[in-house]
């Protein structure tokens, strides 16, 4: 497999539904078009605020076709694969691959609490039965087990095509040891951090990007802030930081965030639905007042 590079702001990019829970494709479109003129480095399709988790099989591979058909590879695609079952997961890689897909990201199983040899056999597995670059995904807050900086090290030396990792963590400590450790053994091993206000740290310390929701509704900031680093333009660096730890409240506001970052896009200017699929319920009346709020204060949207 040729070397996969990539570094940045990649979107974790919504899936536009409407009112009765089926894809929207003009309205997905119309975001995926705005994604691209933003500037974005790339793009993630059904990852955790994509609502893969909330999606038949079929829907999550019409969303796939459609995006990688659309994006037409204007900007690298990668697509969400996780399941809480290897054979599902397999199957949805080699949909992929089929796609035409840049690589694919994969959430550990969850529900299931695995021993660390069963996460070895499922990942290992996968990457022998998918052939497309795969970036792991650490998200211990939903899935309820960390991959551990020694497990992503084994995985990165037994498999080549797994060449990175989504790292949402609430803390630096572990993308830290990512860097220094996973990076450390294999260079071109990709370290993106999962959580915004995280890219900066994240990047100074030689990661390689963000896959933050805010840049889907304001990709200015974390555009910025990346091409700050790149600049060495520290004053840059520090602006984007504290307008960014402006936004981050958002994420407190409703559970789960979909539509809340749905919202955000409508309210920056782009005539979306923002109807999320069940169990998920749209913000309240309230909420979206907080959401604005928040918004006015980031300078996002002027003030009343």
């Amino acid at each position: 497999m040729q070397s996969f590079t990539l570094r940045g702001v990649i979107p974790p990019v919504p899936t536009i539904v409407d009112q009765a829970g089926a894809f929207d494709p003009k309205g997905m479109a119309a975001l995926l078009e705005r994604e691209i003129a933003a500037g974005i480095h790339g793009m993630l399709i059904l990852g955790s605020g994509g609502e893969f988790c909330h999606m038949s099989l079929a829907m999550r591979k019409e969303v796939a076709e459609f995006c990688v058909r659309h994006v037409a590879g204007r900007v690298p695609v990668l697509i969400g694969i996780g399941a809480s079952a290897t054979a599902e997961v397999i199957e949805l890689g080699q949909h992929a691959k089929a796609c035409g897909a840049d690589a694919v990201l994969v959430v550990n199983p969850y529900y299931a609490t695995l021993s660390r040899p069963a996460l070895i056999a499922h990942y290992k597995a996968v990457a022998a039965a998918v052939d497309l670059p795969i970036m792991l995904y650490n998200f211990p807050g939903l899935t309820g087990q960390e991959l551990t900086v020694d497990l992503v090290l084994e995985l990165a030396l037994a498999c080549p095509n797994i060449v990175g990792i989504k790292d949402t963590v609430d803390t630096m400590s572990h993308t830290r040891a990512l860097v220094t450790t996973v990076k450390g053994a294999r260079p071109d091993f990709l370290v993106f951090s999962g959580f915004d206000e995280y890219m900066l740290d994240t990047l100074l310390i030689g990661g390689d990007g963000g896959i933050p929701a805010t840049a889907n509704f304001m990709p200015t900031i974390t555009l910025g802030i990346y091409n700050a680093v790149e600049a060495g333009d520290f004053a840059a660096m520090r602006a984007g930081a504290r307008q960014l730890a402006k936004l981050m409240p958002i994420y407190g506001l409703d559970q789960p965030f979909f539509g809340l970052v749905k919202e955000a896009i409508r309210l920056t200017g782009t005539d979306i639905s923002t109807a999320v699929l069940a169990p998920s319920l749209v913000p309240s009346d309230k909420i979206k007042a907080q959401l604005l709020a928040v918004l006015r204060a980031a300078g996002v949207l002027p003030a009343a």
